[in-house]
């Protein structure tokens, strides 16, 4: 029972470390997301990148028909969000996650 509270407290203190620094757009690649502004994949997409202090250009695609193709044709999906680190493709908040998980998103942020 023990290691389970152990457990939850190292979780919570995960949990509270305050955002990090934005980084100078000069010492990491330019990020950029379409996204919706209620998507709840876009929130938390935008949650990741705060905690990480990432600055994100963010493209809007809710009612602009131009900046919805762009994205299809860019990422090869129609749904959001969609990203982009400097000319990667790193794909919808899933596919950001996962690389956060595996220790690759940090590295390709300029931030390891």
């Amino acid at each position: 029972m023990q290691q389970s509270s152990m457990q939850s407290s190292e979780h919570d203190r995960d949990q509270q470390q305050p955002p990090a620094q934005p980084v100078s757009s000069t010492d990491q690649p330019q990020v950029r997301m379409y996204a919706t502004a209620f998507c709840p994949y876009c929130v938390r997409a935008r949650r990741l990148l705060e905690r990480k202090g990432i600055a994100w250009e963010e493209i809007a695609v809710d009612g602009d028909r131009e900046r919805f193709q762009e994205m299809t044709q860019l990422a090869n999906r129609t749904t959001v969000p969609q990203i982009f680190v400097g000319d990667t493709h790193v794909g919808g908040y899933d596919d950001l996650a996962a690389l956060d998980r595996a220790g690759k998103l940090d590295p390709l942020l300029g931030l390891g």
